[in-house]
């Protein structure tokens, strides 16, 4: 295993960050078990979830399922010294109803810092994000913003993180960082924090073969204000391991939740196929290929993966030992200048 740190901070993370968000719901909790039991003897310790999972389905008989999978993992083992804990707030949205009104309140923020920390039997969470903004703005999917003048949203930048900096003043949350965040987003919460206010010393948002808008503005902030970047969906919710290109086989995630289908426009699959070329002319898997490249891009501190099982597991953490040549790299840009961003 490689290993960096969280930005601004001595906390020593995996560049393999373990993702959750199946337990729960695809995943039973003995299967979310051996994933951290596989994923920590791999040396893997940087555990990421939220209170909204378990997902693909939203929805109050699953909500905070995968935190109490991860609680109960910590209570049988003892190892909460040993791992690294990300989480996240839910936004305003229809489908988080039966969790809150939404939004990041100060009471909101509380509840919700409270309820998770319940959950995963801990005293303390290292990183707590903001799932996505309260303002309407380009994420989900979305590659451009679109202005409304209906938008009635006001700037609240500076009083949601005074009232995170309560939270870290208590020692519930150690550091803050976003989620699904836009260049403009980021940029005012950094401006604040000139100004005294907590840092927000990472961003999560979806990156991969598929997706690489980030590199149209966010990066360069990041770069120049240390701020780290935790990709997620590497694989596209499993497009980019090529298992969708002959059909969709039983039990995989768009094929039991085909409203996950973000990935699979005409471009996306064509996309997909050309990387496949690439990655079988070089003796690679697919999935390697794909994980291989987010691993080692400067900006990223920890690449969030997620399987199934132990098996899918195994291929994605081993994906840090991959190297790409430059034949490969060079092989990979030019699929991406003929067909960018297909699946934002």
């Amino acid at each position: 295993m490689k290993y960096t740190h969280l930005p601004n901070t001595d906390i020593k993370v995996s560049k393999i960050c373990l993702g959750s968000m199946t337990w729960g719901e695809q995943n039973t909790e003995a299967e979310g078990h051996a994933q951290l039991d596989y994923a920590i003897s791999q040396g893997v310790n940087f555990i990421d979830t939220a209170e909204l999972y378990s997902v693909p389905n939203a929805r109050a008989e699953t909500y905070g399922s995968t935190e109490r999978i991860i609680g109960s993992w910590l209570k049988k083992t003892g190892k909460r010294d040993q791992v690294v804990i990300a989480s996240k707030i839910a936004g305003p949205a229809e489908f988080t109803k039966h969790i809150r009104t939404g939004g990041f309140a100060k009471h909101e923020l509380e509840d919700a810092v409270n309820k998770s920390l319940e959950r995963l039997g801990t005293d303390y969470i290292d990183l707590y994000q903001l799932h996505w903004p309260e303002r309407p703005t380009n994420f989900f999917g979305q590659l451009g913003y679109t202005p409304n003048d209906d938008d009635a949203w006001e700037d609240n930048f500076a009083q949601i993180l005074e009232d995170l900096d309560g939270l870290i003043k208590t020692g519930k949350i150690r550091n803050v960082g976003l989620s699904n965040e836009t260049p403009y987003g980021l940029s005012r919460y950094l401006e604040e924090a000139r100004k005294g206010a907590p840092k927000m010393i990472t961003v999560q948002n979806p990156y991969s073969l598929l997706n690489r808008k980030d590199e149209v503005g966010l990066t360069e902030i990041m770069h120049r204000e240390e701020v780290g970047h935790l990709p997620y969906s590497p694989l596209g919710f499993g497009q980019l391991t090529g298992k969708y290109l002959d059909g969709y086989p039983p039990n995989a995630r768009v094929t039991l939740f085909p409203n996950y289908a973000r990935y699979h426009n005409e471009n996306s699959f064509e996309a997909t196929r050309r990387y496949k070329a690439i990655a079988d002319t070089h003796g690679l898997s697919l999935t390697q290929m794909s994980l291989a490249y987010v691993n080692t891009r400067p900006f990223v501190t920890a690449n969030i993966i997620g399987a199934t099982s132990v098996e899918q597991l195994t291929e994605n953490i081993g994906s840090i030992d991959v190297k790409l040549s430059e034949e490969v790299l060079n092989a990979i840009e030019e699929v991406h200048a003929a067909i960018p961003n297909p699946a934002p």
